[in-house]
This record gives structure tokens, C-alpha cells and sequence, in this order.
């Protein structure tokens, strides 16, 4: 399609939970064309954009859909439910050595690629700051940082870059495994942490990731910026105020570190549940990034707090809850999740 005189700008997993919610804001805030590079179609109801079918691995596709770009937003991920360590790196380390690639050779002016904070494993210290080295733990984590490791060489080699770490995501349609705490709340069954459940754990909601992506693309200057809500306590805070919020009699209980994680690593590693490393290792720790850097030089603040997101992302569950399956042709934030062996601690619950 002809875009006239308006940049061009690429989103490379437009179809996926967050991908559409950054094409939305891009409309929002922004006189550009859009460029959706993915495996499957947008939702029906994302007009007005060019949607282009492809697999971030296969070269000559992305050379095809760099091609006439201005700006690129990488959000193509395989996500840590998946637990493939050849996935990863196909996809997250490879795929995104063949988009900067094609970034290059086009002359892209800006590209912005959503990292993890999974490459910091658990940290050596909270808030994670500059000073703070990355060390992942698990094989999602690893490949994040391959990743990050592959833009810092294009980087030097005088493309621009801007990589954005957001902590976890959370909004409005936002499922995952994030839908077995919703429909257990739901049902009135308790849900857990772990140990205490005292640890400080920090979301991020897509609304504001999507504002620090879109100001990050329009600043020149290669940059790195750790993304997430400022307003947030601990995990036991946040699953409180919600199972108050849904008021079904659902309460938070803990479970003992210990022979907790020992059970989820079991579930993870024979794919009897749908819990991933990352999942086990970071559920019942501190995570929580400094927001310094991203406010000071992109002139972003975000807006929703830890217990507003999921208030939020609660009430879609509830008007959506009959329409949600578990749908291997979305993206796996936006379907539902297989329970496996967890139908046990529901049950128990």
C-alpha cells in the first residue's frame, strides 16, 4: 500500500498482546503508516495498517518487511511458557540478528527492540540500576541478553538502537498464566505466594510501556531503559488488594519457599504444568527496577500502579471469561493456559 508522504513505521509481533496495544498507541499519537510484520493477522478490529505475513527467521522476509522503513519497533518474542532453549534462540537471538541486520542495510533511522528483565536472573541488588550487571538464570533469560549483546554490535557499528527492559506485563487482555490467578479469584479458591510473600514485585501496564516505546523511537541516540510501574508493593500487597477488590471470598495464602519451588522446577522441567524457570525462580523474590534514566531522558512517567493494572486486567477476564480459550493460533499472553498438575492446588484450594 502507498503511505503518501508519512514515515513508515514496522512493528515486527503487531499481532501479539502487547504488539497490538503498541499499534493502537502508535495511532493514537502519531501521523505514520504502519507496518505489521507477523505470523498471523491482527484482531479484526486494528484498521489501517499494512499487515505483512512472515517468520522473524527466515532473512529474506524481514529484508522484505525493513524494506521502506523509517523507524521499527521489535516485539517479536517466543515468551518463556514455550520452555524451548532452540525456540529462544531461533527466535529471540537469531530473529533479531536478522532484523538488525536488515535495519542496517536499509538505513533505518531508529529501531527500538523490548528486551527482558529476565536477563538479570535474580539481582544482586533492588532497585536495579546502571550498576547492576546482567546474569540470567534460565534459558529465556540467556537468550534476552544474546540478544541485547547483538544490538550493542550493530550499535557500534553506528546503527540506532534503543533497548527497553520492561518488568512484567500486565492490561487489559492480558492472560497467560495471569488467567489462572484471574478465574481462580473468580471462583472464590485461594491463590498463593510464596513463603512470605513479602517481596517487592513490580508490573508494568502496556499503556505505559507502549508511551516509553513510542518516546524512545522518536529521540536520536542509542540508549538502554528499564521500564515499569512506579507505584507497586509487595507481591502479598498486590494479590490482596485484588482479592478484596473481586470480594468472592478468594484469600492469599503462602506456601513454603522451599518445597514450592522445588514442585514448580519438577512441573516446569516434565512440562506437567505451565509454570516456566524464570516463573519459579522469580515469583517469591525482590524485582523491581530504578525509573530514573527513562524519566530524565524520554520526559515518560507512568501512570498505573501495580494494583490498578490488575484491578483492570481482572474486570476483562470477567466480561471476556466465556470467550477465552486456550487458542495456539494467538499469542500465548492472549490464551488461556493449560493447568496440569496446578488442578491439584485448585482442588486443594
Amino acid at each position: 500500500m502507498a503511505n503518501g508522504s508519512k514515515a513508515t513505521i514496522l512493528v515486527t509481533g503487531g499481532s501479539g498482546y502487547f504488539g497490538e496495544c503498541l499499534i493502537r498507541h502508535i495511532q493514537n499519537t502519531q501521523d505514520v503508516w504502519i507496518r505489521n510484520f507477523d505470523l498471523v493477522p491482527n484482531s479484526p478490529d486494528i484498521k489501517n495498517i499494512e499487515y505483512i505475513q512472515g517468520d522473524i527467521r527466515d532473512v529474506a522476509a524481514v529484508e522484505a518487511a525493513v524494506k521502506g522503513c523509517q523507524y521499527v519497533l521489535h516485539c517479536v518474542a517466543q515468551v518463556p511458557l514455550a520452555r524451548d532453549k532452540e525456540k529462544f534462540l531461533s527466535v529471540n537471538v537469531e530473529g533479531t540478528r536478522n532484523l538488525l541486520e536488515a535495519c542496517r542495510t536499509q538505513r533505518v533511522l531508529k529501531l527500538v527492540a523490548l528486551s527482558s528483565s529476565a536477563i538479570f536472573g535474580i539481582p544482586s541488588k533492588n532497585p536495579v540500576d546502571d550498576s547492576v550487571a546482567p546474569r540470567p538464570l534460565e534459558d529465556y533469560g540467556r537468550a534476552k541478553w544474546q540478544a541485547e549483546q547483538l544490538c550493542h554490535d550493530y550499535m557500534r557499528q553506528g546503527l540506532d538502537v534503543t533497548l527497553i527492559r520492561p518488568r512484567t506485563i500486565m492490561g487489559h487482555g492480558r492472560l497467560g498464566i495471569f488467567q489462572i490467578l484471574f478465574s481462580w479469584i473468580a471462583e472464590g479458591r485461594h491463590v498463593y505466594v510464596l513463603g512470605s510473600g513479602n517481596n517487592r514485585y513490580q508490573f508494568v501496564h502496556a499503556d505505559d510501556l507502549a508511551g516509553a516505546c513510542i518516546k524512545a523511537m522518536v529521540r536520536p541516540g542509542v540508549a538502554v531503559y528499564n521500564i515499569g510501574a512506579e507505584t507497586f508493593g509487595s507481591m502479598r500487597q498486590t494479590l490482596e488488594a485484588l482479592t478484596a477488590y473481586a470480594g468472592t471470598g478468594s484469600r492469599v495464602k503462602s506456601l513454603p519457599m522451599g518445597p514450592a519451588v522445588w514442585g514448580m522446577k519438577l512441573m516446569s522441567t516434565l512440562h506437567l504444568g505451565p509454570l516456566a524457570p524464570y516463573h519459579y525462580l522469580m515469583y517469591g523474590r525482590d524485582m523491581y527496577f530504578d525509573l530514573t534514566r527513562a524519566r530524565q531522558e524520554l520526559g515518560w512517567q507512568p501512570r498505573w500502579s501495580n494494583i490498578e493494572m490488575f484491578k483492570q486486567s481482572y474486570d476483562w477476564f470477567l466480561a471476556h471469561r466465556h470467550e477465552i480459550t486456550a487458542d495456539g493460533s494467538v499469542s500465548a499472553h492472549r490464551s488461556a493456559v493449560k493447568l496440569g498438575l496446578l488442578r491439584l492446588l485448585k482442588w486443594w484450594s
